[in-house]
């Protein structure tokens, strides 16, 4: 089955980061504030992130959810992940440090300076 142009950009749409934790907000949302906020982390240090933020929030679904998230952004190619020691350890894939390269122009094709 073929995507039309429109469920594709649905799909794959630039990954949205809230700028603050809102508890009514959907377990994804939440999630996905707390892993910008550590930086990086495994789906336990989310939720021990979710549950500073919440207190009380941790739940057996909670972290049924958050690793189900994790792997779905991660396999989807919006979240960064790496094996560390058997567990999978999730980023933002944010770049950090400013790009200290150079651009050589004569090497730059035609019409495109």
């Amino acid at each position: 089955m073929s995507m039309t142009d429109e469920d594709f950009r649905e799909e794959y749409k630039p990954l949205h980061i809230p700028s603050e934790y809102i508890e009514a907000d959907t377990e994804e949302n939440k999630i996905i504030y707390a892993l910008a906020q550590i930086g990086e982390g495994s789906a336990v240090m989310v939720i021990e992130k979710l549950e500073a933020l919440q207190p009380g929030i941790k739940t057996e679904q909670l972290v049924a959810i958050t690793k189900q998230v994790l792997t779905h952004l991660y396999d989807k190619g919006q979240i960064r992940g790496k094996d560390i020691n058997g567990e999978m350890h999730y980023d933002l894939a944010k770049i950090t440090h400013e790009n200290d390269g150079t651009v050589n122009p004569e090497l730059l094709a035609p019409g495109l300076d």
